[in-house]
């Protein structure tokens, strides 16, 4: 009998986060390297988010067209990217302090953007809103605001 797609995810998620663990062990860091966190400010628990987080960033492509979020925000997010139609797309680095954001008549939160990017961007099945994935990388983007003002409807 084969694994599930989720089964093959999970496994593939644990065994980036004990790489990604042994990486900060033997570098002796106690960051996530290429997020913007504290060093020695973050438990255990939400390193791993990050890290799995990062991974999903870099390397999911949630059923779609082959793309990863990877592919439109370059270096992590971390610099301004271009999407495949040549529009301009702002640096994911304050993101998390400008989400909650005005809709319409409603509130967009950093949830319904990361939907909107994989469904629209992506062309994929976006995780599910409160799942672990959707938790991993939620947390990952707000690693990339540490120590930005938060500015709910700011420009990004």
């Amino acid at each position: 009998m084969g694994t599930t797609i989720h089964e093959r995810i999970s496994t593939t998620l644990r065994i980036a986060a004990i790489a990604g663990l042994a990486s900060l062990t033997l570098a002796g860091c106690g960051g996530v390297k290429g997020a913007a966190v504290s060093n020695g400010a973050l438990t255990e628990t939400l390193r791993l988010a990050v890290h799995r987080g990062k991974y999903l960033f870099y390397h999911a492509t949630f059923g779609g067209n082959g793309r990863t979020c990877e592919t439109c925000h370059s270096a992590g997010g971390t610099t301004t990217g271009t999407a495949p139609n040549g529009m301009k797309l702002p640096s994911l680095a304050n993101a998390a302090a400008i989400f909650p954001r005005a809709h319409g008549n409603g509130v967009w939160t950093l949830q319904d953007q990361l939907t909107h990017c994989v469904k629209g961007g992506l062309h994929g099945t976006p995780p599910a809103y409160d799942s672990k994935a959707m938790r991993d990388l939620v947390t990952y983007i707000t690693s990339l605001a540490q120590g930005k003002p938060i500015d709910m409807g700011g420009t990004p």
